[in-house]
């Protein structure tokens, strides 16, 4: 429709735009290559890292720029100059699901959940500040549909009926708010990587950092010691005590008492060098008339 292809074009322009203005002239040119990697992600909203390490050597091989593997940071470097004065950031988050890397486009302007606004009634962001409150201060970082669902009757905005509740509870797993497995939700990867900020501002005595990733850790295990109460993720704890038959605490050596879970490997993602597989990707030239489909932030 013309809305769509509005938009795809006010992406493919804002993406050739960048790097001409007098702002950045401090950082690195941004070549097409870091702009077809930029066009990409937003299309995509997030990638999830194998992807991400693909498609930067997709935009390097098609664009003929030199493409170094270990050298994705330093690319996204060059981009995230360019985006800063426009408020926004490439930025590097963790899945607490399986460990793996994700990258997220995030709007750094709007740190809270305002940024949702848009998306969202007053009651239905009242209803998913409540579901953050259940699930960060749960203790396995969880919270069962009944509860979700029970939440509705306490809304201080406008009270929902419970069909209405859980269609909003399903717009918040489609539009990746929050994850939903076997009944229990959590907060997304992408949730987390795009409000960490808040997420820190409100629950300060809740939330901690994994003492092996270092970011912020909801789904995870504790240290017991009351000296110590370092927190880590699933997947950490996995990958840290792997092959150990005695686990002990990584900062104060007393005993890990909690089941150690195996650690298991996602599907594999073995894109092809030359093209990332599941990547919505343009390959149209890069030009004002290029159409480029956004997903809906």
């Amino acid at each position: 429709n013309s809305q769509s292809e509005d938009r795809d074009v006010h992406v493919s322009r804002f993406c050739t735009g960048l790097g001409c203005g007098s702002r950045c002239s401090m950082a690195r040119p941004m070549t097409d290559s870091h702009r077809r990697f930029l066009q990409t992600i937003m299309c995509n909203g997030m990638i999830e890292g194998s992807k991400a390490q693909a498609l930067h050597r997709h935009c390097c091989e098609v664009h003929g720029v030199h493409y170094a593997h270990d050298r994705l940071d330093e690319f996204l470097g060059v981009i995230n100059a360019h985006l800063q004065p426009m408020f926004m950031h490439i930025r590097k988050g963790v899945s607490e699901e399986d460990g793996q890397q994700h990258y997220a486009l995030v709007n750094i302007a709007e740190t809270d959940i305002t940024r949702m606004a848009s998306d969202y009634s007053d009651n239905e962001l009242e209803l998913f500040r409540k579901a953050m409150d259940l699930i960060v201060d749960s203790e396995n970082g969880t919270a069962s549909s009944t509860d979700l669902l029970n939440l509705a009757d306490s809304l201080q905005t406008k009270k929902m009926k419970k069909k209405e509740t859980e269609q909003v509870l399903q717009r918040l797993v489609q539009d990746k708010w929050l994850c939903e497995k076997e009944g229990d939700y959590t907060l997304s990867t992408r949730c987390i990587i795009e409000m960490e900020g808040y997420i820190q501002r409100t629950y300060p005595d809740l939330v901690k950092v994994c003492n092996i990733c270092r970011s912020i850790a909801i789904q995870s295990q504790m240290c017991e010691n009351p000296h110590c109460g370092i927190k880590m993720h699933i997947p950490c704890v996995a990958k840290y005590f792997r092959g150990r038959t005695d686990p002990h605490c990584p900062s104060c050596n007393e005993f890990w008492p909690h089941e150690i879970p195996e650690l298991t490997r996602p599907p594999s993602q073995t894109p092809s060098p030359s093209q990332p597989r599941s990547v919505k990707e343009n390959t149209a030239p890069f030009s004002q008339g290029s159409r480029h489909k956004r997903l809906r932030r």
